[in-house]
């Protein structure tokens, strides 16, 4: 592994049409390469296009629904191709003919390629509001190695949940790249898009995965407009200490930084390492959450917010209780 490697996100429209995407890939993937760039992520949904709808993805049947294609099929075989001596993640509507329900299955994956071989693959694990009735979830989070370093994936929405981010960290990852297909706020419109909610909370997820766990986070997104969703953009690159060394804004572009990933990891943990430091027997990780106000042995009765005797604050958490479920939906 290479002493200093380069590291690129991008922010770009990828639609419905496959044969179209492939063709445009040629143009990204080789600038990528011209500037020098060892790891490139694409946003979620690169090949085929996202859903156009969050609430209800399919209102006409499977065929509202975006192209899907095959882990071992000529697309990814195809981007795969075209890495060449590149890391390229990229999205994809998988379809899994060998579900073990017997039944064709969808999954929101992502596919790290490099050199015409799959390196890695990842199936989003977390669906927001109805994007369930398109795709199954995946089942777990996995390291793997690569030529820049070990690295992880998330899809989109999987970044919301510290967990995500810490299984992989534990995992070994030193990088992750976080595919999204992220749309503005649906029920608190901005009238620019950098001033959106979920613009913010965007860029909050990003920071805050990357400095929390102390790695390199490659944060890619769709931009434009997919039926009633319009993208984000904000293609970024974090270091281990959470600040942003480079992105796109809201337009189309390639945010594209060097790195020493060892070395940086290495200097972020040098004194305060937020892996080792951590004290298991305090966390309830494994416990259900459970809609109601419990009071608790470990705080004086009046401690819990909520419960004393001039705490009328209740269960306000923000906007993820006011039917825009943290995403934009």
């Amino acid at each position: 592994m290479a002493d200093e490697v380069v590291l690129a996100a991008v922010a770009g429209h990828f639609g419905r049409d496959v044969a179209r995407t492939l063709v445009k890939l040629e143009g990204v993937i080789g600038a990528a390469r011209a500037a020098g760039a060892h790891l490139l992520v694409l946003p979620d949904a690169t090949i085929g296009g996202y859903v156009d709808d969050l609430v209800d993805p399919a209102p006409g049947g499977e065929a509202a629904l975006p192209p899907a294609v095959a882990l071992d099929g000529p697309e990814v075989a195809r981007v795969a191709e075209l890495a060449g001596d590149v890391v390229v993640c990229f999205g994809i509507s998988e379809l899994d003919d060998d579900d073990a329900s017997g039944r064709p299955a969808r999954y929101n994956t992502a596919v790290c390629v490099h050199r015409g071989a799959v390196l890695g693959v990842h199936r989003k694990v977390h669906l927001p509001l109805g994007e369930s009735r398109a795709y199954r979830a995946g089942n777990g989070f996995a390291a793997f190695d690569t030529p820049i370093g070990r690295m992880g994936m998330l899809v989109d929405f999987d970044k919301t949940f510290p967990e995500s981010a810490r299984t992989l960290a534990l995992d070994g990852a030193e990088v992750l790249a976080c595919l999204s297909a992220w749309p503005a706020s649906a029920t608190e419109r901005a009238d620019r898009i950098r001033l959106d909610r979920q613009a913010r909370l965007f860029d909050l997820y990003d920071a805050a995965r990357a400095a929390e766990n102390q790695v390199w986070l490659v944060s890619s997104n769709q931009t434009g407009v997919q039926g009633g969703l319009r993208f984000l953009g904000q293609a970024k690159v974090v270091d281990p200490a959470g600040e942003v060394v480079a992105r796109t804004w809201t337009q189309g572009g390639m945010a594209v930084a060097p790195a020493r990933v060892a070395e940086g990891v290495a200097r972020a943990r040098r004194k305060v390492h937020h892996l080792r430091d951590r004290v298991l027997s305090a966390y309830a990780v494994d416990r259900p959450f459970t809609p109601h106000k419990a009071r608790s042995s470990a705080y004086p009765e009046h401690a819990v917010p909520g419960q004393g005797p001039d705490d009328d604050s209740g269960d306000d958490r923000g906007d993820e209780h006011r039917g825009d479920d943290g995403r934009g939906a």
